[in-house]
């Protein structure tokens, strides 16, 4: 059981199949310390069969009106409509109907085209058509699920204007379906980095009032093949939350009034030793300490 919340935002997980993620998580859920969860519910579609003990925790956390649904593969702004994402909202749709999702998101940008199958989520400059693609793709969303829809800011740019127009082109989008925005704070940290730029600046950049969950995370360095570029930050999901993302979120829950959820995500693969284990179960902690830090602060 979790305990009862009376003050938002609720801290979550997001959920991941592997056993390692289930041993290292297991005592946040025994402690009722999980306010919400979410899973990326179209990862599972690739799996032959989801472990028991999953399917109890979407099961739980469906019932109370605390599961948040995340898709990663609908490639929203692919120039072409394809049968894989008519498929994939069929599944959306039997998705919808076996759990009761609180909201449902996506990633911005695209992810395929033509033979190319998947990569990474990528963003396209906003133009009237690619506009009038991603409303239209949005519109279609709508049409299979009656929760929410929110997008997903990205870590990855090809250069200065993308991530300068990025938030413009996100309320335009969410505005046509009266969406919701899941600020991804490491996506931030990767663009403050790589860019050089302020962390005002691009968070300010963002439609705010439409913040309604917040992603944090770990990534990886890469040494960049420019050689005058150094290291470029990744959004890769796999190491402990760095401090700088902590200290974004301090920040981003003073501008933000209106989030509703905090999620700390890594892929469950790279949990594979117990002081792995033990760090990602005390950034859990830390994200509690800091909201609770902040909510004092504004009724001060």
């Amino acid at each position: 059981m979790f305990r009862q919340k009376q003050t938002l935002p609720w801290v979550g997980l997001s959920l991941m199949a592997d056993p390692s993620f289930f041993q290292a998580t297991r005592p946040l859920f025994e402690a009722g310390d999980v306010d919400v969860l979410e899973w990326s519910f179209d990862v599972g579609w690739g799996l032959e069969s989801l472990p028991s003990w999953v399917e109890q925790l979407l099961e739980f956390y469906s019932q109370r009106d605390r599961l948040l649904g995340h898709g990663v593969s609908y490639s929203l702004l692919s120039a072409q409509w394809s049968d894989r994402q008519a498929q994939w909202l069929k599944l959306l749709k039997s998705e919808c109907q076996r759990y009761r999702y609180r909201q449902i998101s996506k990633h911005f940008g695209w992810m395929a085209a033509g033979n190319f199958e998947r990569s990474a989520p990528l963003p396209m400059p906003l133009t009237r058509d690619t506009l009038r693609i991603g409303c239209m793709n949005l519109r279609r969303l709508t049409e299979v699920t009656s929760s929410p829809i929110g997008l997903e800011n990205l870590a990855f740019a090809f250069g200065l204007p993308d991530v300068l127009n990025q938030g413009n082109f996100l309320e335009q989008l969410l505005q046509s379906v009266n969406g919701f925005l899941v600020l991804d704070l490491h996506n931030v940290f990767c663009q403050i980095h790589n860019f050089d730029r302020a962390a005002d600046e691009i968070i300010n950049s963002y439609p705010l009032h439409r913040v309604r969950e917040i992603h944090i995370s770990g990534g990886s360095w890469s040494q960049s093949t420019r050689g005058d570029r150094g290291l470029m930050r990744r959004d890769t999901h796999d190491g402990d939350v760095p401090e700088e993302v902590f200290q974004l979120l301090a920040l981003v829950l003073k501008k933000c009034p209106t989030t509703e959820s905090i999620i700390l995500e890594r892929l469950g693969k790279t949990l594979d030793d117990e002081a792995k284990m033990a760090r990602f179960r005390q950034d859990f902690y830390r994200i509690k300490e800091i909201v609770k830090n902040s909510l004092c602060k504004q009724k001060n």
